[in-house]
């Protein structure tokens, strides 16, 4: 089970709503991928405007968990407002806080995003930081008491995979959190990859939005994230130098 603050989820793959074609693939992708944490961008819904259809509305919203991202925030206090702005609409308490620090790269700003997290722990959010696989500032964070970590296999929307596993690793090694690798992933090989290394899950959007079949590909995402859990519960085998044969090799007739 994926625990986070008190809540349990028992899919370990959070999957994004941006950039769908059209809100049916969106929800039958949904559908696909049995994820029990949906993920947007509050900046994405016109909450002054309710009568106008989003993505939301076609979304049996009973069998989710949303959490609302502050995508768009530059600074700390941007994503604190953003956060309270989710909240005072009823949404949720939990938010994946999103502070970009360059807009080339859309990497996060590892000072602001420090901030931004201390002030909505202090509010009673349940927080869960966007990060690059930052080994020190995932343990800062997590010292400060925010409730999962979620660094980038690599940046947004690239689909370049896990560019740094040994950061990840190491990442996941001292953590006490659930580590939810995010962003950068691009096939189900590498989403099994960061569940492999020891994630607690994975959060992806574009590779299943922008796939040529998206409803196929969260299909295949959801597979892989359970293979790659499984393999790494079951435990791997440790490489060696030289050859291993895998037959016995006692009895054998001799010539």
């Amino acid at each position: 089970m994926l625990t986070i603050g008190k809540a349990s989820f028992t899919s370990r793959l959070l999957l994004g709503t941006g950039k769908f074609s059209d809100l049916s693939i969106q929800s039958q992708a949904v559908e696909a991928a049995e994820s029990e944490i949906l993920t947007f961008a509050v900046r994405r819904l016109n909450l002054e405007e309710r009568d106008k259809q989003h993505f939301l509305d076609t979304l049996d919203l009973s069998k989710y968990t949303l959490l609302p991202n502050t995508a768009g925030a530059t600074t700390a206090e941007e994503a604190v407002r953003i956060a309270k702005l989710a909240r005072a609409s009823g949404l949720c308490d939990m938010i994946k806080v999103e502070v970009i620090g360059d807009g080339k790269t859309l990497l996060p700003d590892p000072f602001e995003t420090l901030k931004a997290s201390e002030k909505l722990l202090d509010e009673g959010f349940i927080v869960l930081p966007y990060i690059s696989d930052d080994v020190i500032l995932a343990k800062r964070l997590q010292e400060l008491g925010v409730h999962a970590i979620m660094p980038g296999a690599s940046p947004i929307g690239t689909g370049r995979g896990l560019l740094n596993p040994f950061a990840l690793e190491l990442i996941i090694e001292q953590a006490e959190i659930p580590v939810i690798v995010d962003a950068g992933i691009r096939s189900p090989g590498d989403a099994a990859m960061a569940m492999q290394l020891g994630a607690d899950a994975v959060l992806l959007n574009t590779a299943v939005s922008g796939a040529k079949d998206p409803v196929k590909m969260a299909e295949a995402m959801k597979l892989a994230v359970r293979a790659g859990r499984y393999g790494f519960e079951a435990g791997l085998i440790p490489v060696q130098r030289y050859a291993s044969a895998s037959s016995p090799t006692e009895g054998m007739v001799q010539a």
